[in-house]
């Protein structure tokens, strides 16, 4: 099939779809149905050719969702990467990686290793921690104690053993671990009813809501946006990447 051919029927397809939409004011009844059978005749005799308009819609959709995402980013910026509310790792560091977590997310759980990794192994990196907790009232009380263990300079103690907690958390849980890691917890108690606290929280829900992030854990190298659970390797080739050319380092 030629060229043009190709063209001129991706032509018909799309305006087959746009029949049912555009009303019958531009064509006849007659000339509608002379149309449709046209266009339903050579999809049946070519069935692969809505194959390729899928493709090239698909293209298309995550084009438009890459742009978007970037005029988010770029209006978000100072709040993704310069937030006054979040843990940073590293503050020296010019790579900045960020994310977004619950500490009952399971996937988040699978990537501690990998992030325990990169902060060993990349002094450059600069580890953003971002309070999001999406699962629940007992995600939410992990959050708040976390926040809280911030007073008492054991915030990353305290997030990696409530991230390498296997099992279901509830307040006796992370008021246990606390416990283990050497927090005062009637301090801790009394640190996460400062409204701080919640602040951070809502802060991060609306960051979230905004940049369109609905789950954990997602995360930021650089400016490349990187939903879901990945491993060591990825992480080190991104900021490879990252390193060669980035615009928010």
């Amino acid at each position: 099939m030629s060229a043009f051919y190709r063209t001129f029927l991706a032509g018909l397809v799309a305006f087959g779809l746009y029949l049912p939409q555009a009303g019958a004011a531009a064509l006849s009844p007659e000339q509608r149905g002379e149309v449709e059978t046209i266009i339903k005749e050579y999809l049946l005799a070519n069935p692969e050719l809505i194959f390729e308009v899928l493709e090239k819609l698909e293209a298309r959709r995550k084009e438009q969702e890459a742009s978007e995402s970037q005029q988010r980013l770029v209006e978000n910026k100072a709040e993704i990467f310069q937030s006054k509310y979040d843990f940073v790792e590293n503050p020296e560091g010019h790579i900045p990686l960020v994310e977004f977590f619950d500490y009952q997310c399971g996937y988040c759980k699978r990537v501690l290793p990998a992030l325990q990794q990169v902060r060993r192994d990349h002094p450059d990196v600069r580890l953003i921690f971002k309070e999001f907790p999406i699962l629940g009232p007992a995600s939410v009380f992990a959050a708040r104690a976390a926040i809280a263990s911030k007073r008492q300079d054991r915030y990353m103690a305290f997030h990696d053993a409530l991230m390498g907690h296997r099992g279901s958390l509830d307040e006796t849980v992370v008021l246990s671990v606390a416990k283990d890691i050497g927090l005062d917890i009637e301090q801790l108690r009394q640190d996460m009813e400062r409204p701080e606290v919640e602040e951070e929280i809502d802060f991060n829900r609306a960051l979230a809501a905004r940049m369109n992030i609905r789950g954990t854990p997602s995360m930021y190298f650089g400016e490349k946006f990187i939903p879901g659970a990945i491993a060591y390797r990825q992480m080190q080739q991104m900021l490879d990447e990252l390193r060669a050319n980035c615009a928010v380092c």
